[in-house]
């Protein structure tokens, strides 16, 4: 596996690109882009992060069940190893699935296909019903249970 902070390699780059617009192909009756859209995808890049080497190994074991570079090979040999990958599970798969999925839905025109307030959910918030605080009595009465962290 790769150190978290190389960047992909241009297969690699690729292989996502592919994966991404499997996963979340552009539909015209919605009016919304596939997650392969050049400024979804921009985003996935930059987004990539601390998931860097999961997302690697992802894409690295894309190839090996694709025997061979996965963004080179025929759409029903992509299908079969991602429904493997997909099949396999495990953090690899929920990193790539993740870092794909945050981006696609935080973009402008996928919120508003979806009836969303295009803007972030602060400072302006959103309205939250309030509960019983006196939930919380028997919690605050208790004495402290921790111990103090030597000086």
């Amino acid at each position: 596996m790769q150190n978290d902070n190389t960047p992909l390699t241009a297969d690699q780059t690729r292989s996502l690109r592919c994966v991404a617009a499997m996963m979340i192909p552009p539909s015209q009756a919605h009016q919304v882009p596939g997650a392969d859209d050049d400024a979804i995808f921009t985003d996935i890049m930059n987004s990539i992060g601390q998931d860097a080497a999961l997302v690697k190994q992802a894409l690295q074991d894309l190839d090996t069940l694709a025997a061979g570079i996965f963004a080179d090979c025929q759409p029903a040999q992509r299908q079969a190893a991602a429904a493997a990958l997909q099949d396999a599970g495990g953090p690899p798969l929920l990193a790539l699935t993740r870092v794909i999925t945050q981006c696609y839905y935080r973009d402008d025109r996928v919120m508003r296909s979806l009836g969303m307030e295009l803007r972030p959910p602060f400072p302006k918030g959103f309205e939250v019903e309030q509960g019983d605080w006196s939930l919380l009595d028997p919690v605050r009465a208790r004495p402290p249970f921790y111990r103090h962290p030597p000086e």
